[in-house]
């Protein structure tokens, strides 16, 4: 105990020296939010460096706790333990990927190797993995909420190399620390690519679709493909080439030390789809039926074009064969997608199916000025969380769309949650004005939030979003479905000029047009899957024989013939701008959004058989999936809601590729 208290001491010193730094004080704010005025980039280095000798202390008092080992005085202790490290990792992470600065970047290059070791001083800790071991191995009468926890703490252990011998357990803890740097320079490389992408062709990155179906300069959409699809892939200062080989090599060897052929079977190891063999399989059939509906919107584009489709031709000509098959074009739909609007549709489709309430919160801080904040509350008034809506890009601001918790929940704690987007920015002369393809994806995100929202659980390793990776997309991908019911649509999509709503007969045109260029759309996904797959199921013999970025680019080329990819399409995302995979924890498991789709698409079919608005399927559906996150294992709360496993057929009829 002397550690623990030791630790307390500096830590009320370091307070008396920094009463200015608002992470050591408690938040008397709305709802126990970040006070953002008051934060300054000074505050996050002094904030990390207690938080790490504090939780260090507290993992200290449970190993030196004389008593023998409990759920509560080890695995629970543990659960409490890290407070202010998660509160200054909470603001800190999410605004380093919406809002970084040099400053921030240079915060996050000093604290993530902080922040990997303090890591494995706790799950490569022999001590404290016997007590552990001794709970899990135990015949303690416990919850099954508490076995899961108990189950995933001593698998965390496991994975991270807690059992290796010294020699293989420091060169494992290295590794980490070298990939924390890695992927962080990885992803700072990106956002500099993508900042300079707007100078280099005049759009955004998040524009890139968009442009490439409406401009009619067939060498403009040429050279806005070339850079986009060349990004940190051209021998510059942010080139990626380099740091992929290493990521990719020290993953590897980190799989090797535990015993595993390759990263993605060490990766898949705890995952519903179990064995990258099993994900093979399943992507496979997806590729082939999509390059087979692919060919077909090939040869109705070149009837169109009267020349060969190129890469640069596919996104144009496409919309030339929706506008002609379906009469719609983006330009119809975006004056009833107005970003706010769509945001309100957001709101009205969660508020009728789970019964809460979702209200303005203006006495919240946000961290910028494009962001609002927002409260939920249930049907009996309790208090759900808080939301915070980033859309809009701007250039501190990283490519794609997210969520993300800013406070976890756990027993007596509601969450505090973002969903950040890259729509466009108002003008002048008109709002934000969104695709539909926008549109799906602030339904995604907020399927995303009502999973972290609505979550009930006592211990935050199981709440919310804390399922396996391949379970985890599910929830957004079902929230998708609600964006064009057309009692939703009603609520929310009118013309920002006249306030007419929507009509019918668009309405009805927008839902054909949904499996329309699902070719192209699925392709381009499931081939970025397998790039990702077969890129992880290497081993580290194979990984040394690449040397450079030419190797790269031929283990791509090669694995995208073999996988059957057309050459009018690309992967949606190629090696060097893979942010999923080197960046985000999606290694081994980009797959995971289309094995989620199955799931979601079959538990929608349920909600189509019993009725979209029948408060008993979505109240089992939030009670068995939303409020439960990872306290069961994924399939068997599946079951249980829907009487049987998944149909993997329910993919291929969704996207109209059967």
């Amino acid at each position: 105990m002397k550690a623990f208290y030791a630790a307390i001491g500096a830590l009320f010193m370091i307070t008396a020296c920094n009463t200015a730094n608002p992470f050591f004080e408690e938040w008397d704010t709305p709802y126990g939010t970040a006070p953002f005025g008051k934060i300054k980039v000074s505050h996050y280095m002094p904030a990390f460096k207690a938080g790490i000798e504090q939780q260090s202390a507290e993992i200290q008092a449970i190993i030196d706790n004389p008593d023998a080992p409990t759920f509560e005085n080890t695995i629970a202790a543990y659960e409490n333990s890290g407070e202010l490290l998660a509160k200054v990792s909470g603001v800190f992470f999410n605004l380093s990927e919406s809002d970084s600065t040099p400053e921030m970047q240079a915060i996050e290059e000093e604290v993530l190797p902080m922040l990997s070791a303090a890591e494995d001083a706790i799950f490569m800790n022999e001590a404290f993995f016997e007590r552990v071991k001794a709970v899990y191995e135990g015949d303690e009468p416990l919850t099954r909420e508490q076995q899961m926890v108990v189950k995933k703490i001593y698998q965390r252990f496991v994975r991270n190399g807690v059992n290796l011998e010294p020699d293989k357990k420091a060169r494992f803890s290295e590794i980490n620390s070298r990939l924390a740097t890695l992927q962080q320079k990885f992803g700072q490389n990106l956002l500099a690519e993508n900042n300079a992408f707007k100078d280099l062709t005049g759009i955004t990155v998040s524009e890139y679709y968009d442009f490439m179906s409406s401009c009619d300069d067939r060498a403009k959409r040429e050279q806005v493909f070339r850079t986009y699809s060349s990004r940190c892939n051209n021998g510059n200062e942010y080139d990626n080439n380099a740091i992929v080989l290493e990521i990719l090599r020290l993953k590897a060897e980190q799989a090797q030390l535990l015993g595993f052929p390759s990263f993605a079977a060490y990766q898949l190891d705890d995952k519903m789809a179990e064995t990258p063999d099993r994900v093979d399989a399943f992507l496979q059939p997806i590729m082939d039926a999509a390059m087979a509906k692919a060919r077909e919107e090939i040869a109705d584009m070149e009837a169109i074009a009267g020349h060969p489709i190129e890469p640069w031709d596919y996104s144009y000509y496409a919309e030339k064969v929706r506008a002609q098959r379906y009469a719609l074009d983006e330009s119809l739909t975006k004056p009833y997608f107005q970003a706010d609007s769509v945001l309100k549709g957001v709101f009205c489709a969660a508020e009728l199916i789970y019964g809460i309430h979702i209200e303005e919160a203006p006495d919240v801080a946000v961290y910028n000025p494009d962001v609002k904040a927002y409260k939920l509350t249930d049907a009996d008034g309790s208090l759900i969380g808080i939301f915070y809506r980033d859309y809009y890009v701007r250039p501190t601001k990283r490519g794609g769309a997210w969520m993300n918790n800013f406070r976890e929940q756990k027993a007596g704690v509601r969450p505090v949650i973002v969903n950040v987007c890259n729509f466009p920015y108002p003008t002048a002369d008109q709002p934000s004005l969104l695709t539909v393809d926008n549109v799906q994806t602030a339904f995604h995100e907020f399927g995303h939030a009502l999973h972290g929202f609505l979550s009930q659980c006592t211990y935050e390793t199981v709440s919310g979003t804390s399922v396996a990776r391949d379970f985890v997309e599910m929830f957004s991908q079902f929230n998708e479905n609600f964006a064009f019911v057309p009692e939703i649509l009603a609520l929310y999509a009118n013309d920002y000029r006249d306030g007419t709503p929507i009509s019918p007969e668009l309405v009805e045109k927008i839902s054909s047009a949904l499996k329309f260029n699902q070719g192209f759309t699925t392709g381009e996904l499931c081939a970025a899957s397998i790039l990702d797959m077969r890129w992880h199921e290497l081993s580290l013999d194979e990984l040394n024989q690449m040397t450079d970025a030419q190797s790269i680019r031929d283990f791509e080329a090669r694995v995208c013939a073999e996988m059957g990819l057309i050459d009018e399409i690309i992967p949606r995302y190629r090696t060097t701008y893979f942010n999923h995979i080197f960046n985000s924890g999606y290694s081994a498991g980009y797959y995971s959004y289309l094995w989620s789709e199955v799931l979601a698409v079959d538990a929608w079919e349920k909600f189509k058989e019993d009725g979209i608005f029948n408060p008993d399927v979505a109240n089992a559906f939030r009670s068995t999936f939303l409020e439960r996150g990872g306290s069961e294992e994924p399939m068997v709360l599946y079951e249980s809601f829907r009487g049987s496993t998944p149909n993997p057929s329910a993919l291929l009829r969704a996207r109209g590729l059967e």
